[in-house]
């Protein structure tokens, strides 16, 4: 507990402008997603947007080896950390859409599911289901709450739906940081015995598979992609918890 970070307000106002401007980059990304765009040229879009708007991406050149875009691209059976390129997006495609912008030092974080066309039925359930466990796992946040519950109401609503939970990734703390403590499971496990407090910041991101669960790193050392390559969604918001709950800080205005 004593690594979770408890943001002041001064923090928690400069963490919320970051998310508005996260979740804006996401409003605006979704008329140009469409059969024939390249992931390459909705990155350069979002990337253009966030330096119009006063802010970088927290993508670019993160990590070891650095990741070489300004956003997440993930299509299909890309589970997460895809990379964008060139391949122009097919008809039935499906793809998430992750954006982590850092804003005077603050960082807003969110992701969300996008089609380019009429997806599958078994795809749009996919998208939907994962949505719903998202939603059900930020239901459960308010202080004196544990973290493992978001896990469980999580896997417990993809299973019900036959859908598998990836547990390689997982949500965290974020907002002074890019990554910071907690891990936040998507699902159930008893190691999980952080309790939530008034002023913590963090994210929920469930993934879902058609398939298993398991997952492999191709060799750029950052496209996450299913073994059985089943078809993948995910959805992230950024979460506050306050004094009676909590309150979603990457909320779309559309």
């Amino acid at each position: 507990m004593s690594d979770i970070k408890i943001k002041t307000p001064e923090q928690i106002e400069g963490i919320r402008k970051a998310c508005r401007l996260a979740a804006d980059v996401l409003d605006m990304i979704g008329e140009h997603v469409k059969v024939g765009i390249t992931t390459e040229e909705l990155d350069n879009i979002m990337n253009q947007f966030i330096l119009d708007h006063g802010a970088i991406s927290a993508c670019f050149g993160y990590g070891d080896p650095g990741f070489p875009k300004y956003t997440c691209i993930s299509l299909n059976h890309v589970v997460c950390h895809g990379i964008p390129n060139d391949k122009p997006l097919k008809k039935g495609d499906i793809l998430n859409i992750d954006v982590t912008v850092i804003l005077d030092g603050y960082f807003g974080d969110n992701s969300r599911m996008y089609t380019a066309g009429e997806p599958s039925t078994l795809a749009k359930r996919l998208i939907d289901v994962t949505h719903e466990c998202m939603m059900k796992g930020i239901e459960v946040v308010k202080p004196g709450a544990s973290f493992r519950e978001i896990g469980k109401v999580i896997q417990k609503h993809a299973h019900a739906n036959h859908f598998s939970v990836v547990e390689d990734f997982c949500g965290h703390g974020v907002g002074i940081e890019f990554h910071e403590a907690p891990l936040v499971l998507h699902y159930d496990s008893p190691k999980v015995t952080d309790v939530m407090q008034e002023g913590m910041i963090f994210t929920i991101e469930p993934m879902l598979n058609v398939g298993k669960h398991t997952c492999k790193v191709l060799s750029d050392n950052w496209t996450v992609v299913t073994r059985d390559r089943s078809l993948s969604a995910q959805w992230e918001h950024q979460i506050l918890v306050t004094a009676t709950g909590y309150e979603i800080l990457t909320l779309s205005k559309l």
